[in-house]
């Protein structure tokens, strides 16, 4: 009907009524030619919307200073942070001029580091309840425990890669820790499953598949488990947090939030790294507070980073950017 770019002559002279039906039309059209797109628009649009009506939480963002401890030490990207109870900082970074896990004290002074030589594509860092530090690696699907000095307590390898992968992310993207040593473990990049491991690394159960239905998932990219035991999981490329119970029983989901990087639970609260699924990865989103019960949106920040998400007992925030920066969202 709108072939060939000669249509619009036949409306003659518009009205007010015929210019919305003109728009209409526009707009049918515009979801005809390219579903795909107009479908992302509108969620981007809707999340806009829900970020516009939700408060600005009262936080500073600053730039956090690493004071390199040496000539030609230099980081690159920061793809996790993490802190303990103590105040500690852990830093997971993906450069060549220094070792992979570095822990910080709040003045950016380098504590220790660890980790030359273990990892291929370092993705996230976890505190344990007990003050243990796990990573995990993205393309070898393996998962290490240390203490917080660093010592080598647990290797789990998860394995499943494809043999030929198509990019060298290929493996597990994220761990959660729940009651009585339970730990569930996130394999997205190859693979769309979580994995429920004991304490020592036993594995005892896996679920999911490919898709877009309850329980499928297009790259679970990050998980958490809250005091009820149930567990989030940002499937990312759906654009949605799934959540289920420890058993791997589908709950429920919220589809409205945007194309999710990261989740915390604490405070009572889920907080989440997310931007518009229609732009490409990295670009400016929010760190949001969540309703948990609801997936309302109770306050957020702007940042340029959200691949993962760390919340301080003070209700700081912290996010690790390209090329080399950590962002710290300081209460004013």
């Amino acid at each position: 009907m709108f072939a060939g770019g000669n249509w619009l002559p036949r409306f003659g002279k518009l009205g007010p009524m015929s210019l919305r039906n003109l728009l209409w039309l526009v707009c049918v059209s515009a979801l005809a030619q390219n579903p795909g797109t107009a479908r992302l628009d509108a969620q981007a649009a809707e999340l806009r919307a829900l970020v516009q009506q939700a408060p600005r939480l009262p936080l500073e963002r600053t730039q956090f200073a690493i004071q390199a401890p040496g000539a030609g030490w230099a980081l690159e990207m920061v793809s996790s942070v993490a802190v303990d109870g103590k105040g500690v900082i852990y830093l997971l970074q993906r450069g060549d001029k220094a070792d992979p896990v570095i822990a910080v004290n709040r003045e950016g002074r380098v504590l220790r580091s660890w980790g030359k030589g273990m990892y291929k594509i370092p993705h996230s860092i976890r505190i344990d309840p007990a003050g243990n530090v796990w990573t995990v690696d993205a393309a070898s699907s393996v998962v290490l425990k240390f203490t917080s000095e660093g010592k080598k307590l647990l290797e789990i390898s998860v394995g499943g890669q494809p043999a030929s992968p198509r990019s060298p992310f290929c493996g597990t993207t994220d761990i959660a820790f729940a009651p009585n040593g339970r730990m569930f473990i996130s394999d997205g990049y190859a693979n769309a499953r979580i994995l429920e491991y004991t304490a020592d690394g036993k594995r005892v159960r896996e679920w999911g598949t490919p898709g877009t239905g309850p329980g499928q998932f297009r790259l679970p990219h990050g998980i958490a488990v809250d005091e009820n035991s149930v567990l989030y999981v940002a499937d990312r490329e759906n654009g949605r947090i799934q959540r289920f119970d420890l058993e791997g029983r589908y709950l429920g989901e919220w589809s409205n939030l945007g194309k999710t990087f990261s989740l915390k639970m604490t405070g009572g609260a889920l907080w989440i790294g997310t931007q518009p699924r229609n732009q490409p990865n990295g670009a400016a989103g929010w760190l949001m507070k969540i309703d948990r019960r609801t997936g309302k949106v109770l306050g957020y920040v702007e940042s340029t980073g959200h691949h993962s998400i760390e919340v301080t007992e003070s209700g700081d925030l912290m996010t690790g950017t390209r090329p080399d920066q950590v962002l710290w969202f300081r209460a004013r």
